[in-house]
């Protein structure tokens, strides 16, 4: 077998032990780089820890260049794969660190928070997590539909509470963009208590968003639940066929 295939079956394929071996060597590489970017925000760390810290960050940006690498390398479609959605989270894990080589990192302190879109690399390596893409695929068309209808509720609710609340508390209400703010708590039935109606009016008013709230909670999850469900029967079938 050529190289370039031996290479792509590890990169690519979970069903080998090379394969499978691959894959937890880059979700561990993962876990630490997100606990080394966690133990940086630590206040008053000596000189030696940073340093070590640095280390870890040095090995870790060179496995995942190497990755990247090595996927466009072993691709059939090498612009296809470094435009897809993995593709892009490949490089965009890996370009904070050479983008803030060689500059002041306070003003590119920005980038370093890119670096938590290593995170999202797990997606690749994690069967629940490719399993809920799949479910979010099957799902998609309701779920728009559903947080679009969510979206022009949160309007409505605030262009109300504006209505009634405005005169009374002209301050808190001053118009239906400070009242989105107090719509999205409601609706979400969060209720900080920052902004809250004292009219008759606004109080009738709340108590029915409020009700629609505990939906907007129900109805994705049974939406998400059922999906997963069909996701999951249609991997078993393929890997009955398989």
């Amino acid at each position: 077998m050529p190289m370039k295939d031996r290479l792509k079956t590890i990169v690519e394929s979970r069903e080998t032990r090379a394969g499978r071996a691959f894959d937890a060597f880059i979700y561990v590489t993962i876990v630490i780089s997100l606990l080394d970017f966690s133990f940086e925000t630590l206040p008053d760390l000596p000189p030696l820890a940073q340093s070590w810290l640095y280390a870890v960050e040095v090995v870790t940006v060179a496995i995942f260049t190497a990755e990247y690498l090595l996927r466009v390398y072993v691709a059939d479609r090498k612009l296809g794969f470094m435009l897809s959605p993995f593709g892009i989270i490949d490089f965009l894990a890996v370009a904070p660190f050479y983008l803030s080589m060689g500059f002041d990192l306070r003003s590119l302190r920005v980038l370093r928070f890119l670096r938590l879109i290593r995170v999202l690399k797990i997606a690749r390596y994690s069967k629940a997590l490719r399993l809920f893409g799949r479910a979010f695929q099957i799902a998609r068309g309701e779920l728009v539909l559903f947080f679009a209808a969510t979206l022009m509720l949160i309007y409505l609710s605030a262009i109300l509470v504006y209505y009634f609340e405005h005169e009374a508390q002209p301050e808190k209400f001053s118009s239906v963009f400070t009242s989105l703010w107090w719509a999205v708590v409601t609706l979400t039935t969060v209720g900080y208590g920052d902004a809250y109606p004292i009219t008759v009016g606004g109080r009738i008013c709340t108590f029915f968003i409020l009700m629609i709230g505990l939906g907007t909670i129900a109805v994705p999850s049974g939406i998400v639940a059922a999906a997963l469900a069909e996701a999951r029967r249609k991997e078993r079938e393929g890997a009955g066929k398989s």
